[in-house]
């Protein structure tokens, strides 16, 4: 035992001294629930690459309804075609040893079912992309919670660190007094010096675990884990906890997961019809507009039009592709099948996970009264039993056990707060914020 305090008090001064070494800044932040998730969106990339796909999903959409419109585009174009004599040239099909064009066109398609379809296959799509935004975003939301309480408690068992040892070191004076008055034995101030070194090694602990919380939060805040804050304590103003069924209409209209899965399964849908509309005719209409003509001029030699129009309309009619349209409606419908099916299991795990976190939330609001209760009692058994000890009637060992049990009630009041506050984040990670 005795080599080891060397280590501890290294340790005890090493933590102390981490500020003044340069590798955190002077200025230290102190930061809210709210100001740790806007750094944490700021910086995470998870979120950064679900709404970068969101958004790309969105011009797909974009990109999917202007195929469905009517396209206006225009070309030019010269052939030269080496002459022998004859009005066309070497090639038969040439119209003449030089052929210049110049057209505009308009195309449009009437009747496209297989576009439309992916059309509202790029809309679900969106939909889809959307959603998994949104669960990447409550993700983070959870993570953060669950780091930010994790710190608060750390920052309060540091500081009930300091006052545990602050006791025992109060304990240790009084009962080196009661020696030297002849009121008790060496064996008490032996007990109180084995509290006071105990406490020492706990407080050593406490502030290296809150260190350690500090730079896993930091990662997740900043971009260098050596930035110096803190965060507001505000583990005893918890959110009411609604009724089960509000919170029921809240998840089905706030959950991210049922949206996802129902986006998914409009997806899947749309897909299904455009592997249908491949057993349907298309029809499409061009109009062109401009010259086709041996010479870059509004009149031939004759005096007649180069310039004029046309209109081309086409009816596409599939007849036989050797079963591949009937095998991509094959696998849509399968895809189809499963995308209801992870609806319903989605439906289900939303109902379950809701339900257990709102038991949890119950229980762990239920119990603070009851572990504050526990504290309360446990400052005045020490207090009683110091005094029974100062006036001869207990036993060091009593304290110590009574100042033993005030570090496990500071320690299950704070636990319990934090646990009420994550019960609480996870059922708002279900339902959005109540």
């Amino acid at each position: 035992m005795p080599s080891r305090l060397p280590t501890v008090a290294l340790l005890g001064v090493a933590l102390a001294c981490q500020g003044a070494s340069g590798q955190t800044p002077a200025e230290s932040l102190k930061l809210t629930l709210n100001d740790a998730l806007d750094r944490a969106r700021q910086y995470s990339q998870t979120v950064y690459t679900a709404s970068a796909a969101a958004l790309a999903a969105h011009e797909d959409a974009v990109q999917a309804k202007a195929a469905l419109l009517p396209s206006v585009g225009a070309w030019s174009q010269f052939i030269y075609t080496q002459p022998n004599g004859s009005p066309s040239g070497v090639f038969v099909p040439a119209d003449g040893p030089r052929v210049y064009t110049g057209m505009a066109n308009v195309h449009g398609d009437v009747f496209n079912p297989a576009m439309r379809a992916q059309y509202r296959k790029a809309l679900a799509s969106e939909a889809l992309a959307k959603a998994r935004s949104d669960l990447a975003a409550r993700g983070l939301v959870a993570t953060v919670t669950q780091d930010y309480y994790g710190m608060v408690v750390a920052q309060r068992k540091a500081v009930n660190a300091g006052r545990s040892l602050q006791e025992a070191r109060d304990f240790q004076d009084l009962s080196e007094k009661q020696e030297r008055g002849g009121e008790a034995a060496r064996v008490d101030v032996v007990k109180a010096r084995m509290e006071v070194r105990g406490r020492e090694r706990d407080l050593v602990d406490a502030r290296a675990t809150l260190e350690k919380a500090r730079i896993g939060f930091a990662v997740i805040l900043f971009p260098t884990y050596s930035q110096a804050f803190t965060v507001e304590d505000d583990l005893d103003s918890a959110a009411r906890l609604p009724a089960l069924e509000e919170i029921r209409a809240l998840a089905g209209r706030n959950s991210p997961d049922i949206r996802a899965a129902e986006a998914a399964m409009a997806q899947q849908d749309s897909a299904l019809a455009a592997a249908r509309a491949g057993f349907l005719p298309t029809f499409s209409v061009d109009y062109y507009f401009g010259l086709q003509s041996n010479q870059l001029a509004l009149h031939n030699p004759e005096g007649q039009n180069n310039l004029g129009s046309s209109v081309q309309a086409s009816l596409n009619i599939p007849i036989f592709s050797w079963g591949a349209n009937r095998s991509r409606v094959r696998q849509a419908e399968l895809q189809l099948d499963l995308a209801k099916k992870d609806l319903s299991l989605a439906q289900r795990t939303l109902l379950s996970e809701m339900e257990s976190f709102y038991v949890e939330a119950q229980a762990a609001g239920a119990e603070i009264a009851s572990l504050r209760d526990s504290l309360a009692l446990a400052e005045e058994n020490l207090r009683l039993t110091r005094l029974r000890y100062t006036a001869g009637e207990s036993t060091a060992q009593e304290v110590v056990d009574a100042q033993v049990a005030l570090v496990g009630a500071r320690g299950a009041v704070d636990d319990g707060l934090a646990r009420h506050r994550l019960a609480i984040a996870n059922l708002q990670t279900l339902t959005g914020a109540f």
